[in-house]
């Protein structure tokens, strides 16, 4: 269910590339397992293993796998419009990434740690190892819904939602005319309100909504997230999702205030 891990997924789809899958259980911590941090330090997802090297960080791998298999190219030609997509690229990273995390971790993370004792589970939020994802994590697992992360998170996508609709009013793809890396990691973002059954969120914007629904329909996204998901997993997410949504609905309220 990792976003990061989706968007490379689907552009190796899209390039029709072979690969093996190694899955890295998020909500046991395997990602903070010895063995996993010597080859992604940050112990974060996804990591490539290519010839025994590995590629870590979702937006490099992704101009990684562009720069050595270029075709199908996934980048524009024209360099303004590489810049474009690059520019949208790193507001995933730097905006709708951490929010996407804010949001869903609550509904998926915090389940297992809170089975734990207090001591327990100090010590394996102490292993991540960076301060401000370490210090969200507690905010997240000890306040839930109710943490100041939340409202960031949804001032982030509300806007998010607004730029990307008045910029697809103009154009097919969020580059230009062609899927890019900038879809490929703009779409799974929009996979988290899917599934937990906040899709209201987005579809009253018009060219957001056909955007994402043309997104959903490529091959690609299929094979590396809509196929990942079972009908039964889905209906469990919704279920979460519900509380939550009414959380959402009302912070969108107190902003239009």
């Amino acid at each position: 269910m990792s976003p990061c891990s989706q968007k490379i997924r689907i552009i190796l789809a899209e390039k029709g590339l072979a690969w093996e899958r190694i899955d890295v259980d998020l909500p046991a911590k395997e990602n903070l397992s010895a063995d996993y941090l010597k080859l992604n330090p940050l112990g974060v997802v996804p990591t490539l293993v290519e010839d025994g090297k590995p590629v870590i960080e979702s937006s490099i791998i992704a101009e990684y796998l562009e720069d050595k298999y270029p075709s199908p190219s996934l980048r524009p030609a024209d360099p303004y419009a590489v810049a474009q997509m690059r520019y949208w690229m790193k507001h995933v990273d730097n905006k709708v990434h951490p929010s996407c995390g804010a949001l869903q971790w609550p509904l998926v993370m915090a389940d297992k740690l809170r089975r734990l004792t207090v001591e327990e589970q100090d010590r394996i939020i102490d292993r991540v190892p960076e301060k401000p994802r370490r210090e969200r994590q507690r905010r997240l697992l000890k306040q839930g819904y109710d943490a100041p992360d939340i409202i960031d998170a949804v001032a982030i996508y509300e806007k998010t939602f607004r730029d990307l609709d008045e910029l697809l009013s103009r154009q097919a793809w969020i580059a230009g005319s062609e899927f890019s890396l900038a879809d490929a990691a703009m779409a799974p973002y929009f996979q988290t309100p899917y599934q937990f059954g906040w899709s209201d969120w987005y579809s009253t914007r018009a060219n957001v909504a056909d955007w994402y629904e043309r997104c959903r329909r490529r091959d690609s996204y299929q094979a590396a997230v809509a196929d990942d998901l079972s009908a039964e997993k889905l209906t469990d997410l919704n279920q979460r999702g519900e509380s939550a949504w009414r959380k959402i609905q009302a912070i969108i309220e107190n902003m239009g205030a």
